[in-house]
């Protein structure tokens, strides 16, 4: 009786250990987690998605949130990988460092960042010096810039996001964005907002352009990928991934998969945005 159990329980034990196999073979994939900027996020998941069908070894967790709370969870070890529209600042470099964080950057694609209003809005070019003078309050008609006789109103993007970030160094200095505008999310916040209210004016990361909104050229010139690369367009930055220390691992893997041209850069053209090579 005792070795007709012991048979049956060695032969259950050995069932149950082939049943449970594939099971522990995916709970084993490592994962990457990625967190920030909502204006590299639709690349991040789109190469993401095509990285993972050809790594099921790898699973990676994405999720926006802007550029500086991604490097700040860099910094506190939440994520492997942050994502950024803008450079690392020093004062969060020396943050970092203090935790044993080595910020290591990375250039992924190029964007434009481009103003844009409603499609009824007759406006069809800013000078710098215009956008300036309207996000500082100083412009509040739009008859002032050769609209119609309407209340601008000023949408913006929140102070965690490197698009504002951007924003701030590129158009507003030295001035300050007015504490009327309207405070955005993300840039698919900004577009929604945009596009519902025809006195309007936002500025979002290239690939997020549709026909809901209409772009504003900026001293004469046009925002495309060849203004962009050239930086003729005034308002041009690269998109950034950073990581602790040189990329390693899985994490190398990931990164040559973005960098490479028939891949991860395919996968920028294709979210809207502008390859490192322009092709």
């Amino acid at each position: 009786m005792k070795r007709t159990f012991f048979i049956t329980l060695t032969a259950f034990c050995f069932a149950a250990a082939i049943f449970s196999a594939p099971a522990a073979a995916a709970a084993a994939a490592e994962e990457i987690i990625i967190t920030g900027s909502t204006t590299v996020l639709p690349v991040m998941q789109k190469a993401g998605e095509a990285f993972m069908a050809a790594n099921p070894d790898i699973s990676l967790s994405i999720s926006g949130g802007g550029s500086g709370n991604g490097i700040k969870a860099l910094n506190e070890g939440l994520c492997r990988v942050a994502m950024s529209s803008r450079d690392i600042k020093e004062s969060e470099r020396k943050e970092g460092a203090g935790k044993g964080v080595n910020a290591v950057r990375t250039a992924v694609a190029v964007d434009a960042l481009v103003p844009v209003v409603h499609p009824d809005n007759p406006v069809k070019n800013l000078s710098v010096e215009q956008l300036r003078g309207i996000y500082a309050g100083r412009i509040t008609k739009w008859t002032e810039v050769g609209g119609k006789d309407e209340n601008i109103v000023m949408i913006s993007r929140d102070s965690s996001s490197g698009t504002f970030e951007t924003w701030q160094e590129l158009i507003m200095a030295p001035d300050k964005t007015a504490p009327s505008a309207l405070s955005q999310a993300s840039n698919g916040a900004v577009v929604q907002a945009v596009a519902g209210n025809r006195r309007a004016i936002g500025y979002i990361g290239f690939g997020y352009l549709n026909t809901s909104i209409k772009k504003i050229n900026v001293n004469g010139i046009e925002a495309t990928a060849e203004s962009a690369l050239s930086r003729k367009w005034p308002i041009a930055r690269e998109l950034y991934i950073f990581t602790d220390g040189a990329p390693a691992g899985a994490v190398k893997k990931l990164t040559d998969y973005l960098l490479d041209p028939q891949k991860g850069q395919k996968a920028v053209a294709e979210t809207g945005y502008i390859p490192l090579s322009g092709k």
